[in-house]
């Protein structure tokens, strides 16, 4: 991990865009969950956590989520704590079988989707009957490694800049931020 000064990461924080407050984020979260509930409220599903990101959503979605359903977690990243992506480094896998399972990942942000494709075929791989996916963001840009991924739900749609908070990081920080908030500049 390269050398982070703490100073530079609270000015990236002040001097951050407010994209989403935290109510905003809060709010989308819970359409998230209404059209989730809809959908899944029957199908036993086995939701699957993407760490770090996801955390922060996960945990606001599964407690508005009323009905059976079992919980695991997956640790698949790309980045490292740095602000551009590498090869997947799989550092967790499920703990529970998905074979036959309806499968619901939730993760923090849709970008170029290459992480959340390699989960779905991890998924698919494993047996499951069916995978769908939350996220809290989607970023709008045409750099999708693969065109055709679209995430089942999305949260919020965000411009292509580098967003942090609600799980997201800057350089291992900020995952704690009240919100979305976009480097100045970036």
């Amino acid at each position: 991990m390269p050398n982070i000064e703490l100073q530079d990461i609270s000015e990236a924080y002040i001097k951050a865009d407010l994209l989403f407050s935290q109510s905003e984020t809060e709010q989308a979260i819970q359409r998230m969950a209404c059209d989730i509930s809809e959908d899944l409220h029957d199908l036993n599903p086995l939701c699957i956590t993407v760490l770090n990101g996801g955390l922060v959503t996960s945990g606001k979605l599964l407690t508005l989520l009323n009905f059976p359903l079992q919980s695991s977690y997956i640790h698949a990243t790309r980045y490292r704590n740095t602000t551009s992506g590498h090869e997947i480094e799989w550092k967790a896998l499920p703990d529970q079988s998905l074979h036959n399972r309806n499968v619901l990942i939730i993760d923090d942000i849709l970008d170029e989707g290459i992480t959340l494709q390699a989960i779905i075929d991890y998924c698919i791989k494993e047996g499951a009957k069916t995978v769908r996916t939350a996220v809290l963001l989607e970023k709008e840009h045409n750099k999708k490694a693969h065109p055709n991924l679209q995430a089942t739900y999305i949260g919020l749609k965000v411009e292509d800049r580098y967003v942090f908070g609600f799980g997201m990081d800057y350089q291992g920080y900020w995952r704690n931020a009240p919100g979305i908030f976009a480097l100045k500049g970036r």
